[in-house]
């Protein structure tokens, strides 16, 4: 994994946890429903951003590997994957 996309992953994904935490104690403390919805939103866009970051490192990464020593066929698979993850997600 490239060390630049790790550190952001990592520091995204100890953002998330500490949000999550956060969304238990509102839903413990019977917090507004309109805040907690908010709240629940930022979650899952920063996992989006997680998720858009390991994409960008495998296609920078392992894709390419995977066409240089001649496997085009399991990248192209993988990017198939991928897109169709997406397109669940509309």
């Amino acid at each position: 994994m490239r060390n630049d996309i790790k550190a952001m992953v990592q520091r995204r994904l100890k953002l998330v946890g500490g949000q999550i935490r956060g969304i238990e104690r509102m839903v413990e403390n019977d917090a507004y429903c309109i805040d907690i919805i908010t709240q629940t939103s930022a979650v899952k866009q920063a996992l989006s951003s997680v998720e858009n970051a390991m994409l960008e490192n495998h296609l920078s990464t392992h894709v390419t590997e995977q066409m240089k020593s001649g496997k085009e066929k399991k990248a192209v698979e993988e990017v198939l994957k991928v897109y169709r993850l997406a397109q669940k997600r509309k």
